[in-house]
């Protein structure tokens, strides 16, 4: 196991309703691997629940997250952390030197954020706000480390609505056409979000497309290692173009 540091430093961005804790195998592995990690909560989420969401406050979660490791990352995120690593590489291109973007390939249209957001109202509607519901899908659609980590950190039931209403505001294949550094664009071969892979490979000048056999929607949880072994692939790339 490395002990020193070096290298890219890698940040990663969670998902809707969870926290940094998911990301836990993939911090572990990188930091055997020498390389710094650094995993965040975004607003509304994790030890930020009492923040309320909103895109712009994501994306300055994540700039705050890279000042705080140097400046400039690799940053990696999952779902709503694949489209905030976008949008925050569009904004901020002199912090990110490269994106791993998993399980956000496809656009956010009108008729796909409001049949999410019936579903949500609907939970919301519940007693327990959908907690019965979102543990049941857990614990059956997550190997049993992947669930342990997913909800160490707690699940933010009560974001949703605010996450559907700005995600919808958002355009990715727009952000991606303006993302200087190298994307990998990582998919599990049963995600439900690979609709309009092609388009987002296409859209993004430098990209590339990586699609884990047998993986879900879910394929930092699923496929822990495969997974990882496309981000330390990614930072090695980053550091040799920073090298040469």
């Amino acid at each position: 196991m490395s002990t020193s540091v070096d290298g890219v430093p890698v940040v990663l961005v969670h998902g809707l309703r969870t926290s940094r804790t998911m990301w836990r195998a993939q911090v572990d592995a990188l930091e055997a691997y020498g390389r710094r990690a650094v995993a965040l909560d975004l607003p509304g989420h994790g030890t930020r629940s009492g923040t309320r969401f909103t895109s712009a406050g994501a994306v300055n979660a994540v700039r705050d997250a890279v000042d705080g490791a140097g400046g400039r990352a690799l940053v990696v995120g999952l779902s709503l952390g694949g489209y905030t690593a976008i949008a925050h590489a569009a904004r901020h291109p002199e912090q990110a030197v490269g994106v791993v973007a998993a399980g956000c390939c496809t656009q956010p249209s009108r008729m796909l954020v409001g049949g999410w957001a019936v579903a949500a109202q609907g939970f919301a509607r519940m007693p327990d706000r959908g907690a019965a519901v979102n543990g049941f899908l857990v614990r059956h659609v997550l190997p049993p480390a992947g669930a342990r980590d997913v909800a160490a950190g707690g699940f933010a039931l009560d974001v949703v609505e605010d996450v559907l209403r700005e995600v919808g505001r958002t355009d990715p294949l727009t952000d991606l056409a303006r993302v200087e550094a190298p994307v990998w664009l990582v998919n599990g071969r049963l995600d439900h979000f690979r609709t309009q892979e092609r388009r987002f490979v296409a859209a993004a000048p430098d990209a590339r497309l990586v699609v884990v056999p047998g993986a879900t929607h879910l394929v930092s949880l699923v496929a822990p290692v495969r997974f990882t072994r496309v981000v330390l692939e990614a930072a090695d790339e980053v550091d040799r173009r920073a090298g040469g």
